[in-house]
């Protein structure tokens, strides 16, 4: 797990690039890897946890998540 920012989130087709150190280029996570309760969305700037596994392709991204959890001081809505 380590810490990374949403670069930017498409809420209507359930998908967005999350940034960390250790995945230069860019991270692809799907809604389905959000740990949260409700409709599992995410905003671009957004401070997540992320677990991600690197990949051969996933829409041009060699790294997929497959846990993002959003950090507790982001502000409910």
């Amino acid at each position: 797990m380590t810490a990374a920012t949403v670069r930017l989130w498409n809420a209507d087709e359930g998908w967005g690039v999350i940034d960390s150190e250790e995945t230069p280029g860019g991270c692809w996570a799907s809604f389905s890897a959000i740990e949260m309760p409700g409709f599992r969305s995410l905003t671009a700037g957004d401070s997540v946890t992320l677990e991600w596994e690197a990949v051969e392709d996933q829409d041009g991204f060699k790294y997929v998540a497959l846990r993002v959890i959003p950090s507790q001081d982001e502000p409910e809505g």
